[in-house]
């Protein structure tokens, strides 16, 4: 049974850091691109951050880059997205998916391209 399960949100001043974890069962996770998403009531779901299978290729949607980082552990079977410097407009609860294609060198920021969501974890920035 492919799961997802992510965590590491919580509350966090501007300017501070959270580690996000998607963390895999099922499936080997390497093998499928994973993408981080986030969402605020009344708006579209928004791509953060994306790695394709194998670390080939990664993404971020301008507003965070040089500021989170997506990443592996393939031991562990998780994909992480390391946030600092957060913005009170980075809060939002974050999604981690995968998408069904095996081996894909590409990764995409659309909610389109993927099949799997966990559950969703909230992040908070507020002083």
């Amino acid at each position: 049974q492919v799961q997802l399960v992510a965590s590491g949100g919580g509350f966090v001043q501007p300017g501070g850091s959270l580690r996000l974890s998607c963390a895999a069962s099922g499936f080997t996770l390497d093998n499928f691109a994973v993408g981080w998403f986030r969402q605020v009531p009344g708006k579209e779901r928004e791509g953060v951050s994306c790695i394709s299978s194998r670390d080939v290729m990664t993404d971020h949607v301008d507003s965070v880059k040089g500021r989170f980082t997506i990443s592996r552990d393939n031991a562990k079977n998780t994909v992480y997205l390391q946030m600092n410097s957060l913005k009170p407009e980075d809060a939002a609860v974050y999604y981690c998916a995968t998408g069904s294609a095996y081996g894909t060198i590409t990764c995409s920021m659309s909610f389109y391209e993927y099949e799997y969501w966990g559950q969703g974890t909230q992040v908070t920035v507020s002083s």
